[in-house]
C-alpha cells in the first residue's frame, strides 16, 4: 500500500507540473512581466510550499532538524540536482539580472544563514548554534525586501512568446491554482510514504530530513522545471530554483525560528558547505565560457557534485 500512494504522489506531481508550468507562462505574458519573476515568486512559493510545511511541524513540534535539515537539503537538492539535470537535458541560459543580481543574493541568504545559524562554531567559541527569534524576523524582512526590488526591477524581455498558445487569465489561473495543488498534495503522498519506508530502516531524523524529506518536497520544482526545459522556458526554471532557495531560507527559516529557536546542533560543516558551494557553483557558471548559460557539462558536475554528497551521507549513516 505505501508503494501504490509513493507512485499515486509521484503522477500526481507530474501532471500538476504541466499545468502549472503553461499556467504560469500564460500568466505572464497577460500581465506583461518576466518569466523569470512568475517563477520567481508564483512558482517558486508554490513549489516551496511541501518544505514550509515540514519545515513549520518540525518547529512547532521542536525538532529542529527536520525544520533546518530540510531546508539546507533541499536547496542542495535545488542547485545541484534539479539545476543540473534540467541543464543536462537544456542548457539553461541566463540574463544580465541573472548574473549581477538573482545569483548573488541566493550566494548572500545561504552564506547569511551560516554565519547566523553557526557562528558559535565557526568562530570556535563555546555554546550551542541558534538561529534566534530576532534573526528569523530579520530574514522576513530580508524576505520582504528582496520580493520588492524583484518586481521594481524586472527586466520584462524574456515575455515575447508570440506565436505560442495562450490562456485566458482566469484558466491560467485555475492552472496555476489546480497544478499548485496537486503538486502539494501528490508530494505530500510521497513524503508520507517515503518517510515511513526509512523509518523502518531505522535512520536518524537529520538523514531523512536532508535526503527523503529534502528530495521528496523538492520534487514539485523538479518536475516543475523539466517540464519548463522541455517546453523551453529555462528562464521558468531558473527563476523557481533560485526563487525557492530564496524563499527556503528568508521565508521557511524565518518562520520556522520565529516560532522557535532553531538549533544548528545537528548540522555538519560539510552540509553546510556544500549548501554555499552550490550556489557559488551558479555564480561560477555565470561568468565562465561565452554563451552565458549552464551547458550540459556543467549541469553533468554539478549532478557528479550531488552524487559524491549524498554517498557521503550514506557512508556516515
Amino acid at each position: 500500500m505505501t508503494i501504490i500512494l509513493l507512485l499515486a504522489g509521484l503522477g500526481l506531481i507530474v501532471l500538476g507540473a504541466d499545468w502549472l508550468v503553461d499556467g504560469a507562462s500564460s500568466i505572464a505574458r497577460r500581465l506583461g512581466v518576466s518569466e523569470f519573476i512568475i517563477g520567481l515568486t508564483i512558482v517558486g512559493f508554490g513549489t516551496s510550499c511541501p518544505e514550509l510545511v515540514v519545515s513549520l511541524t518540525g518547529a512547532i513540534q521542536g525538532n529542529a532538524d527536520i525544520a533546518i535539515g530540510n531546508v539546507i537539503g533541499s536547496n542542495i537538492f535545488n542547485a545541484l540536482f534539479i539545476l543540473g539535470i534540467t541543464a543536462v537535458i537544456l542548457p539553461v541560459s541566463m540574463t544580465d539580472q541573472n548574473r549581477m543580481r538573482d545569483i548573488p543574493v541566493t550566494l548572500a541568504v545561504s552564506v547569511i544563514l551560516v554565519l547566523f545559524g553557526m557562528s558559535k562554531s565557526l568562530l570556535g567559541i563555546g555554546g550551542a548554534d541558534v538561529l534566534s527569534r530576532l534573526e528569523g524576523i530579520g530574514f522576513l524582512i530580508l524576505f520582504g525586501a528582496y520580493l520588492f526590488f524583484c518586481f521594481k526591477y524586472d527586466s520584462k524581455e524574456q515575455t515575447d512568446m508570440s506565436g505560442q498558445k495562450q490562456m485566458k487569465l482566469p484558466f491560467a489561473i485555475l492552472a496555476v491554482v489546480a497544478g499548485l495543488a496537486e503538486l502539494i498534495f501528490g508530494g505530500e503522498l510521497f513524503v508520507d510514504s517515503a518517510t515511513e519506508l526509512a523509518r523502518r530502516l531505522g535512520v536518524s531524523d537529520k538523514f531523512i530530513a536532508i535526503t527523503i524529506l529534502a528530495g521528496g518536497t523538492s520534487l514539485p520544482e523538479l518536475a516543475t522545471c523539466i517540464v519548463a526545459a522541455a517546453k523551453h522556458k529555462d528562464q521558468l526554471a531558473l527563476g523557481n530554483i533560485l526563487g525557492s532557495n530564496v524563499f527556503n531560507i528568508l521565508l521557511i527559516l524565518g518562520c520556522s525560528a520565529v516560532i522557535t529557536p532553531l538549533s544548528f546542533g545537528g548540522m555538519s560543516l560539510v552540509d553546510v558547505g556544500i549548501l554555499i558551494v552550490s550556489s557559488v557553483i551558479l555564480l561560477l557558471w555565470a561568468y565562465s565560457g561565452k554563451k552565458c548559460r549552464i551547458d550540459r557539462w556543467e549541469g553533468a558536475v554539478m549532478l557528479l557534485l550531488f552524487a559524491a554528497y549524498y554517498s557521503y551521507l550514506f557512508v556516515k549513516l
